[in-house]
């Protein structure tokens, strides 16, 4: 089928029974329930988050400083890791830095209210959110589900159906969560991934920033929040410009994106 000129979408497959949602959720971790790494230097906030993310069908390991932090998430899968920005020995800038030399683990960080600085920088390192502190437990956990969601090959526009799309020499594949330009792998987090994939059906139109943030992370865009930005930022860069040497994605003042046709 094609969705608009040069852009081509095969499907495959049957949709998920949503019966069977625990069963295959987690699959490509090998864990039935979500295993999440808690990374943070406030002891007894951990242990509260940890009794309450089980009360909630959650698996927690925690760390309490950045070092051991990156050397939990290097050996073991965790499905998300929620890490504090500011700890001790290595901070969590630095470790989310090291782990995405690695592995792309989703990464929630969470910033000290009003530090701009720290919520930019952790999204150009390749953070999936991130949420200031103090926050309240119930909005950690939507936000946990909410990237939990678009790292799962079942999840996005192709409503559970292996999807593949091709626009000019860039191909991406629902179903493997891959995306190649050129033959090359493009190694991207499950949030650049969303992004793309919505911008990639909408080929040649635009997508405003706001309808963007509904479909891709799953909340209304806020006043000042730029994380789109620096998602499309992060997307610019791993894809590299089309073989006319332009961006592949045009950012249209006062409105959205444009992924562009060849």
């Amino acid at each position: 089928m094609v969705l608009q000129t040069k852009v081509k979408v095969c499907k495959a497959g049957r949709e998920p029974n949503p019966d069977h949602y625990h069963s295959y959720m987690f699959a490509n971790s090998n864990h039935l329930t979500p295993l999440v790494l808690l990374a943070d230097d406030d002891v007894e906030l951990c242990s509260m988050l940890k009794d309450y993310f089980r009360g909630e069908a959650l698996e927690v390991e925690t760390a309490h400083d950045g070092r051991s932090a990156l050397q939990k998430a290097l050996r073991e899968d965790f499905d998300i890791i929620v890490m504090d920005v500011m700890m001790p020995g290595m901070s969590g800038l630095d470790a989310l830095r090291a782990l995405r030399l690695q592995k792309q683990t989703p990464v929630l960080m969470l910033t000290a209210r009003g530090e701009d600085m720290d919520t930019v920088l952790g999204l150009e390192l390749g953070a999936d959110d991130y949420l200031p502190k103090p926050c309240n437990p119930k909005v950690l956990l939507a936000r946990i589900h909410a990237v939990l969601r678009r790292s799962e090959p079942h999840f996005g526009e192709s409503g559970g159906r292996a999807t593949t799309i091709r626009v000019g020499d860039l191909i991406l594949s629902s179903g493997a969560r891959s995306v190649k330009v050129a033959g090359r792998e493009v190694s991207m987090t499950s949030t650049e991934f969303s992004i793309l994939e919505i911008l990639l059906r909408e080929a040649g139109r635009v997508v405003a920033k706001g309808q963007l943030s509904e479909r891709a992370l799953g909340r209304p865009l806020g006043r000042f929040d730029r994380s789109l930005d620096m998602h499309v930022s992060n997307l610019r860069q791993k894809l590299g410009p089309t073989q006319d040497g332009e961006p592949r994605i045009k950012t249209i003042r006062g409105s959205g994106f444009q992924y562009l046709l060849d």
